[in-house]
């Protein structure tokens, strides 16, 4: 018999609100035998059905609900479901840009909480990041087979946030073939190499596609500097843009290999790219202060904020760098600045910019704001589902 999770009075309303998540201190008792992953089933204090879920006894997300439907079973089928409906957006959206990498699978918002599914040409890259996720492994491989039997599966749980769910880390090929060191996708006339096996996340940041051909509209004629370069995307776009030069930053020379390889990819020209392995912070301090100027900057940054704990440091992190950036910038300059951190708002994050832009004696317009990539979608219920926000910062004088 499926075990049942008794909520307490008055903490049914999200629910209601069909909102994926049940908080531990939302759970009263458990009537039943449930295991890490076990699907249950979630009710209100008057024992009245809500939704089924994934048990996780060592989260404080202490449930993530699958279906809020009573009569939908959590087996192949439900995952087959899921990933047609998925593949429908994510099919538009590949034809629309020339696409032939993106997410398929962005976690809550596609109605699998837990769960990151990219594809880059013929191979999956799955990301189970929950004890629901870990649980119904199986019948996610199943369906997986099921939807795409021409594709390999490669696993990137890799990812600290498991440890949270009482999870180890895995890696490795699950399916097929082994992906290459170095495998090249579509992204709006770019030919740009993945990672799968080494790279951050999956391989490749997918979520920065909108906003890397923006910045090519902004680099014709510019000098750019890319900050946090990684495999140097923004650049490529920027150099197709007509920039009259990139410098990228980045403290992984792996990265930076990389990033030289995606520019002659292209037959763009490689003298108008530099590639510089340095600590950001500390170049831009060091561009300061020899006078250096740019015409455009590219500030995307790794994650600053892990836990609320964290969100008032970040804050000044985000500050500190925009301050630098803002300094380095001619008048006329486009500061293109991001935040992927989940926790951090965007009207937090605009407000930050302002205040770097006071205290760097700038003053800035908002002229464009950028958000993830519409194969990340946000479901109307999970509004945590946006984390990844930014905006061009148009500098005055």
């Amino acid at each position: 018999m499926t075990a049942r999770m008794y909520l307490a009075k008055g903490r049914e309303k999200s629910l209601i609100r069909r909102h994926p998540w049940v908080f531990s201190g939302a759970v009263t008792r458990i009537e039943g035998k449930a295991l890490s992953g076990d699907t249950i089933d979630i009710v209100d204090n008057q024992g009245k059905w809500l939704a089924r879920g994934a048990y996780s006894p060592e989260s404080q997300i202490r449930a993530r609900v699958w279906s809020f439907n009573q009569e939908e079973a959590i087996d192949i089928d439900f995952f087959i479901r899921r990933l047609q409906q998925a593949q429908t957006w994510r099919d538009w959206l590949a034809k629309r840009d020339g696409l032939d990498g993106y997410r398929l699978i962005a976690g809550e918002s596609d109605g699998l909480p837990g769960i990151t599914i990219d594809r880059f040409q013929n191979f999956l890259v799955l990301q189970l990041l929950s004890a629901g996720a870990e649980y119904q492994r199986a019948a996610l491989l199943g369906a997986l087979q099921h939807c795409y039997p021409d594709c390999s599966i490669y696993d990137r749980s890799d990812v600290a946030v498991r440890k949270k769910e009482g999870l180890a880390l895995t890696q490795g090929l699950v399916l097929g073939e082994t992906p290459p060191d170095l495998l090249p996708i579509q992204e709006h006339g770019m030919s740009l190499l993945v990672d799968i096996k080494q790279g951050h996340k999956t391989g490749f940041y997918l979520d920065q596609r909108d906003s890397r051909l923006a910045a090519r509209r902004y680099a014709t004629g510019r000098k750019v500097l890319n900050c946090f370069s990684y495999t140097g995307a923004f650049a490529v776009s920027a150099l197709m843009g007509g920039c009259e030069k990139v410098v990228n930053v980045d403290t992984s020379q792996d990265a930076l290999d990389i990033a030289r390889q995606n520019v002659e990819l292209n037959q763009l020209d490689l003298s108008k790219a530099e590639f510089v392995r340095e600590d950001v912070f500390q170049l831009l301090r060091k561009y300061r202060t020899e006078g250096e100027q740019f015409d455009m900057i590219v500030m995307d940054p790794p994650k600053f904020v892990e836990n609320k704990n964290q969100l008032a440091s970040a804050c000044r992190g985000y500050k500190d760098i925009n301050m630098l950036a803002l300094q380095l910038l001619r008048p006329g300059g486009i500061l293109l600045s991001f935040s992927c951190s989940g926790l951090l708002p965007t009207d937090l994050f605009q407000k930050i910019l302002a205040d770097a832009a006071l205290d760097a004696h700038r003053e800035i317009q908002f002229v464009e704001q950028f958000r993830q990539a519409a194969d990340h979608p946000v479901i109307g219920s999970y509004p945590e589902g946006l984390y990844l926000k930014g905006f061009a910062c148009l500098v005055m004088s």
